[in-house]
């Protein structure tokens, strides 16, 4: 069954639009290059990828059997040639760091993992991605030195209750363990939420 998230409508134009700056290549007809999303959810982001760029093969993954059930149902829907059937995998699992890729994708996901979730990505992207291939990571995140944003202190509440593993965490930290394993920080915006962040690292 399809679901949708209205956040993820909200936020794809912005995400696309740094695809498209990431990908000029690709635009021009260049050989297909392979984008793997880590955790996509209802999967309308990679429909709406694969059909903005379509030099650039889409893989969305998901460790939730009813997110790859609406994946494929949007996918069924859009009969991509560039958007490839969901995988089930896990960012804790190594599963993923055998897949092929020229870009990592991973959106609103390290706030709803435990904390080392966001170890395995840095660990897993320096490890799989190919010299200059980004990693492209959204979600809300604290930043040091700023007051706290009213939205993530409700929102990181919110988490803990359900879970105390769960949370919204300082960006800080994160950038450092990135930079320990060669990912360089090379872009930094604001997200379209309140507290949200876009960053593109690279090796």
């Amino acid at each position: 069954m399809r679901r949708t998230a209205p956040l993820a409508l909200r936020n794809r134009d912005l995400l696309l639009r740094v695809l498209r700056e990431l990908f000029p290549a690709a635009l021009a007809g260049a050989p297909r290059l392979r984008l793997l999303e880590l955790g996509s959810g209802t999967g309308e982001h990679a429909v709406a990828f694969a059909r903005a760029l379509p030099a650039v093969e889409v893989q969305p993954s998901d460790p939730d059997p009813a997110a790859r059930a609406s994946i494929a149902a949007w996918s069924r829907e859009a009969r991509l040639p560039n958007l490839l059937p969901p995988l089930d995998l896990d960012l804790l699992g190594p599963a993923w760091r055998r897949q092929p890729a020229d870009a990592l994708l991973c959106v609103n996901v390290l706030h709803v993992a435990p904390p080392e979730a966001g170890e395995a990505l840095l660990q897993g992207a320096a490890a799989l991605l190919p010299p200059r291939a980004p990693l492209l990571l959204y979600g809300p995140f604290h930043e040091g030195g700023a007051p706290p944003r009213p939205r993530l202190v409700r929102f990181d509440g919110e988490l803990r209750a359900h879970d105390p593993r769960l949370g919204i965490r300082p960006v800080e930290p994160l950038l450092a363990a990135a930079r320990a394993l060669g990912l360089g920080l090379e872009r930094r915006e604001p997200g379209v939420e309140e507290g949200d962040l876009l960053l593109v690292l690279r090796r």
